[in-house]
């Protein structure tokens, strides 16, 4: 079997060469097992050739020419094993220790099992602080309730080689890869694992890209997150319309009506009904106008950012 782990990387190279070493330990119980490895430098200001082993020939490092963040530099690597490479599965995983080394088997025969399936690894429980894992829970909820699908994992994933092809023509996963392939209606399952713990350093991660991480899984579903808002506005014209009725009927109809108090509840009603169809109406040409557009394809835009390999 041949195996191409796919790597994003941005200046932690000390524990990338960490996750590389384990993985080849990993392998050595899996002797007809081939392991490529495609590390993703996103234009990373540190020096890496020291850390690796060059001698071992199963590494290919890949320079992109400016930052784009994991998600796109995921995508890249995508575009570039899709022109490059032959194998039988792509596991993708962040470079930091988080995604272990140990379950790459599992999830491989996970894969194996499902016939084609993407195979994502989810967590069976997480070790964060209560506030992190407070915003996580909040995440998903609004993602589902905005979006109606459910998402509980990243980037760690295995990946047929076959479903590649289709991957690197799906736009959405320029924004999130996770989200883009839920959107793309490529089949897909999941397999609870552990979290591992960072090899060195601290995560850069911190609440703001979190917050844009999480912005841009909603992205993936603009056009769907519209037409929820759209459905949402026209119930709310309809209840303060029945306000406006009720209203109106108290106030000529029964002896309880307060002076004064009428004409600035229909007043009240009379403002959100405008603002409610002036969101539809913005709402509606924001649809038609992503309907419309050009869509970024990774596949044929990604050779714009590699700015050489080895």
């Amino acid at each position: 079997m041949k195996i191409n782990i796919l790597i994003p990387v941005f200046n932690d190279w000390e524990s990338c060469a960490c996750l590389i070493r384990d993985i080849r330990k990993c392998f050595q119980s899996y002797p007809d097992h081939e392991v490529q490895y495609v590390v993703v430098d996103d234009c990373s200001t540190d020096r890496e050739e020291d850390r690796f082993d060059s001698a071992a020939g199963d590494l290919r490092i890949i320079r992109l020419n400016r930052n784009v963040g994991h998600q796109r530099a995921i995508a890249i690597g995508l575009c570039f094993l899709n022109d490059h490479a032959n194998a039988d599965y792509v596991v993708v995983m962040d470079g930091d220790g988080e995604d272990k080394a140990s379950d790459i088997p599992a999830l491989l025969a996970k894969a194996a099992n499902e016939n084609g399936k993407i195979i994502f690894g989810t967590r069976k429980r997480r070790y964060e602080g209560f506030w992190f894992r407070f915003f996580y829970f909040l995440y998903k909820s609004i993602y589902r309730i905005l979006t109606g699908q459910r998402i509980s994992f990243g980037n760690f994933c295995a990946i047929p080689f076959g479903k590649v092809n289709n991957l690197v023509y799906v736009s959405d996963i320029w924004n999130h890869f996770s989200g883009g392939i839920i959107r793309s209606r490529l089949p897909y399952g999941a397999l609870p694992l552990d979290r591992g713990t960072r090899y060195h350093g601290h995560s850069k991660m911190n609440f703001f890209t979190l917050v844009i991480h999480g912005l841009s899984a909603i992205a993936v579903y603009t056009d769907i997150l519209a037409v929820r808002i759209l459905v949402s506005t026209f119930f709310l014209i309809c209840i303060a319309l029945i306000g406006i009725l009720t209203v109106t009927a108290i106030r000529f109809f029964t002896p309880f009506a307060i002076p004064g108090w009428a004409s600035f509840v229909v007043l009240s009603f009379l403002i959100i009904i405008f603002q409610a169809f002036l969101i539809s109406l913005l709402l509606l040409f924001n649809v038609l106008s992503y309907r419309t557009q050009r869509h970024f394809i990774p596949a044929l835009e990604y050779q714009n950012f590699i700015s050489g390999n080895k």
